[in-house]
């Protein structure tokens, strides 16, 4: 079902993602002619080096050793800057080892830090390997921001091991392990579900903690419920009570969300319930629940497809005086439209309106998405009709999913309606012209009902004949029991006769 209903929606949106990095690429292939006019020849000169796509790594270094240019410490981290987004990443790292050759202890700290900083946002192992240990010979000091971001990286890439190596020598690189440092680490950890891991490094380091115990928390009480391990995540809450340290609305979301992940696949009739619970326990601390609390209730309400408590939460919300914003109608009105009740999540959509409520482009993409694999293209159309009145543009995806599904349905008249709307409001269609030929583009015809009937038909079948042997069993019995009564009451009467003789 979940491929029907997005198969052909991710095809076009892919399309459009695809084209637009392309357009992209070619963009940035040409960067160095963008440089701004006043920029030095020399900068323009090695961007249009390094840049370049055509030849290797060697011709990349040949092509350098020619630069006859004086080179500074600056013009390095600017052409690293200016290149990082299209360059590849082997092709910067040949640059920089060039320039740390070139220059030698003329590379700074801040150098450094920012080649190190660029290969770790690009998730370059190796390249980010490289540099540190380039850091390390020139006896360079590594800076805060930079350690995160590397051991992010690393942890990202699944070397946990190696980020608490790194944390464990930071002397090695001169850096310190401060507040900052350890906040750093215990984040990367954290982030990826390593909880129990980030727990060590604060035992061990709780001295150098003090003041930022609630962003540690935070972090740690992420950590846990990544995991969706409830029982761990409520003990960080209350070891915050603990210490004073008061849990406020963003603990509550992340514990709620682990809570309602680990009901959703063990306990899926104790969502309401806990759910709500939690949210009673908040206004005891006077933290009222907001839409994202209600949000991610819904979020695990309508993948069970639990439509009616999905429309009680929602008005919940309304009673409670949390107004429900567009992604809590869409939760709703998405669980409404896969469950068949097309007419009840079109007054949400109205209600929604009404009260003022604009949703973005991608609420209507998903909605009508959803309506086009349930086959009702007609619902659909009058979402359509909602957009267009919001003016929030980019219809052509719509149009490109309504008019084969409207052709390929046998109504080529309101096909051929649509493709002319759409040409009108000057909208460039990807779909094919073709589709408006009927005799080109081939009717779908539904056998899905047949198939049921049949099936409907030969249990209907199964089911009498199963009734009709029973009732014939029935009376067959019913019939060998009166032939035993009489049988015995002929024996009784003889029995009487021979005593009286």
């Amino acid at each position: 079902m979940r491929s029907v209903l997005l198969s052909k929606w991710q095809r076009f949106l892919l399309q459009n993602a695809v084209s637009t990095q392309k357009s992209q690429f070619f963009s940035c292939f040409y960067y160095s002619t963008m440089l701004p006019a006043s920029s030095p020849p020399e900068l323009q000169e090695l961007c249009t080096i390094v840049s370049s796509a055509i030849g290797g790594l060697d011709d990349l270094e040949s092509s350098l050793n020619e630069f006859s240019a004086s080179l500074t410490s600056s013009i390095v981290t600017q052409v690293i800057d200016s290149c990082k987004s299209e360059a590849p990443t082997r092709r910067l790292l040949r640059f920089f080892s060039w320039c740390h050759k070139n220059l030698g202890y003329g590379l700074e700290d801040k150098d450094y830090n920012y080649g190190i900083r660029v290969f770790a946002e690009k998730k370059d192992h190796t390249a980010m390997n490289i540099v540190l240990s380039d850091l390390v010979k020139a006896g360079r000091v590594m800076e805060a921001q930079t350690f995160g971001l590397v051991t992010e990286a690393l942890v990202k890439l699944g070397k946990e091991d190696e980020a608490l190596g790194m944390f464990k020598n930071l002397d090695k690189y001169k850096c310190p392990q401060d507040g900052v440092t350890v906040t750093a680490i215990v984040n990367a950890l954290c982030a990826q579900g390593h909880a129990k891991r980030a727990e060590g490094v604060v035992l061990h380091h709780r001295d150098k903690i003090a003041g930022i115990e609630p962003c540690i928390y935070r972090s740690l009480l992420y950590g846990w419920s990544v995991q969706e391990n409830v029982k761990e995540a409520r003990r960080i809450i209350k070891e915050m009570k603990s210490i004073g340290i008061m849990p406020d609305l963003f603990c509550y979301n992340t514990f709620l969300r682990a809570l309602c992940e680990r009901n959703l696949k063990l306990n899926p009739s104790g969502l309401v319930p806990e759910a709500l619970n939690v949210m009673i326990e908040m206004r005891s601390y006077r933290i009222s629940p907001n839409s994202i609390s209600y949000n991610i209730l819904l979020s695990c309400l309508g993948r069970t497809r639990r439509v009616k408590e999905s429309c009680n939460i929602l008005e919940t919300m309304k009673k409670t005086g949390c107004s429900p914003d567009s992604v809590s109608y869409y939760l709703v009105v998405r669980v409404l439209y896969l469950s068949g009740r097309f007419g009840k999540g079109n007054k949400l959509v109205d209600e929604m309106l009404e009260q003022g409520l604009q949703p973005n482009r991608k609420f209507y993409y998903d909605l009508i998405g959803v309506l086009v694999g349930k086959d009702r293209p007609h619902y659909a159309l009058e979402l359509l009709q909602r957009m267009k009145a919001s003016a929030l543009g980019g219809y052509g995806p719509v149009y490109d999913v309504l008019i084969p599904k409207f052709c390929r349905g046998g109504d080529f008249e309101k096909g051929r309606e649509l493709w002319d709307e759409a040409v009108a409001m000057g909208i460039t269609l990807r779909c094919s012209s073709n589709l408006l030929d009927p005799s080109i583009t081939e009717v779908f015809k539904p056998t899905r009902n047949e198939e049921k009937l049949r099936l409907a038909e030969c249990a209907n079948a199964k089911a009498e004949e199963k009734v009709r042997r029973r009732t014939g069993k029935t009376k067959q019995t019913k019939k060998k029991k009166k032939i035993l009564r009489r049988m015995l009451k002929k024996k009784m009467k003889k029995k009487k006769k021979s005593a009286a003789t």
